[in-house]
């Protein structure tokens, strides 16, 4: 990495040592079902459904057998499209991966309700794979403000943010700029005063 990304990595470590996917798992299959389920939905309210979500489907066929998944997850949004993505998705587990969630980036999009930000986002996780760069709203928006890209379609921006940071860190980094959003680069009106990276961050109004 070049000097400007090499501080910011070292200065939000230090600020966010804590920093790590907020989505609650202990496997794969929880981290991919609780993934789906936070699409256009916060990670809040994912983690409150999961716990007994998780506690009353263990395996993958649990999921592809429910008849009842949209009333269980009914509090999430988008909940009947993200039963029928989970459903279909376990089911291809089944037929395809012999149960198991796949630790590789073109089996994960293979699967139903599965994109490349779902797919980052396990591989990294569960997996401790770096195999691209989560992007999600806060990504899109700190790595705008940061002058690391200029681009708004999520698939340049990761293009983008790979190119200029070292492939070890890409699941760290992505991390910590999900709880620099959520902290104090907030939109529409970033707390720049308050910000670790307000002397280097051209966007900042508090030099």
């Amino acid at each position: 990495m070049q000097k400007y990304e090499t501080q910011l990595y070292e200065l939000l470590s230090k600020r966010y040592p804590e920093a790590k996917i907020a989505l609650n798992f202990s496997s794969p299959l929880e981290l991919l079902v609780a993934t789906i389920l936070s699409a256009q939905c916060t990670d809040k309210r994912v983690n409150m459904v999961t716990p007994a979500l998780f506690k009353k489907y263990k395996t993958v066929k649990d999921y592809a057998d429910s008849t009842d998944l949209a009333t269980d997850i009914k509090s999430i949004n988008f909940f009947n499209n993200k039963a029928k993505n989970i459903k279909k998705m376990a089911q291809t587990l089944l037929d395809n991966f012999n149960g198991k969630v796949p630790d590789e980036m073109d089996d994960l999009i293979s699967l139903p309700g599965v994109a490349r930000k779902t797919a980052n986002v396990v591989l990294s996780g569960a997996f401790g794979k770096n195999e691209g760069f989560i992007v999600d709203t806060h990504v899109k928006r700190i790595s705008n403000r940061l002058g690391l890209t200029t681009n708004q379609d999520p698939v340049k921006i990761e293009k983008d943010l790979m190119a200029k940071i070292d492939q070890d860190k890409w699941g760290k980094m992505a991390n910590l700029f999900v709880f620099l959003g959520r902290d104090v680069c907030k939109a529409p009106t970033p707390l720049c005063q308050d910000c670790t990276l307000r002397h280097i961050c051209p966007s900042s109004t508090a030099k």
